[in-house]
């Protein structure tokens, strides 16, 4: 085990790092939905989904959330200097626990869970995190997330 392994193996179970607060535009959704082709009108238009909609306002879609534990992690994880290539490996959970009003703030907070060594230059990590929603009580999302790393050969 190398010492970015051995490291990363003493902190499973703690919380490994929390992101800036990143602010959910009006502009970012409508962008999200011209890329995912998902233009329902509680993401995308102001007045239907004050008047139509139970959240008074729009919000933004569930995978915007999600799309940002990318930077999120970028911004809140150590990064160890043996990796070669990171990439997403997948959800084993996942529940978007409360909708995310335009104007608002998310933040990501991750809790190393698991790390298997099982293969040689590689590392698999599985993430607990929470993305929560800046003065709000419950969480936008809680995810088990789970990142492989390639590492550089020794």
């Amino acid at each position: 085990m190398n010492a970015n392994s051995e490291a990363l193996q003493a902190q499973v179970g703690t919380e490994v790092g929390v992101s800036r607060w990143f602010p959910v535009t009006q502009g970012d959704i409508n962008t999200f939905a011209d890329i995912t082709h998902d233009p329902q009108f509680i993401h995308i238009d102001p007045e239907r989904a004050a008047a139509e909609s139970p959240f008074g306002g729009t919000i933004a879609h569930g995978f915007f959330s999600l799309s940002l534990l990318s930077a999120m992690a970028l911004d809140a994880v150590p990064k160890a200097d043996d990796v070669r290539m990171g990439v997403n490996y997948g959800l084993n959970r996942l529940r978007f626990v409360s909708p995310v009003p335009i104007g608002s703030k998310v933040r990501g907070r991750f809790t190393l869970a698991n790390l298997d060594l099982s293969k040689p230059a590689e590392r698999t990590i599985t993430f607990n995190v929470t993305v929560e929603i800046d003065n709000e009580e419950k969480p936008a999302l809680v995810a088990e997330w789970i990142v492989r790393h390639y590492l550089e050969e020794s």
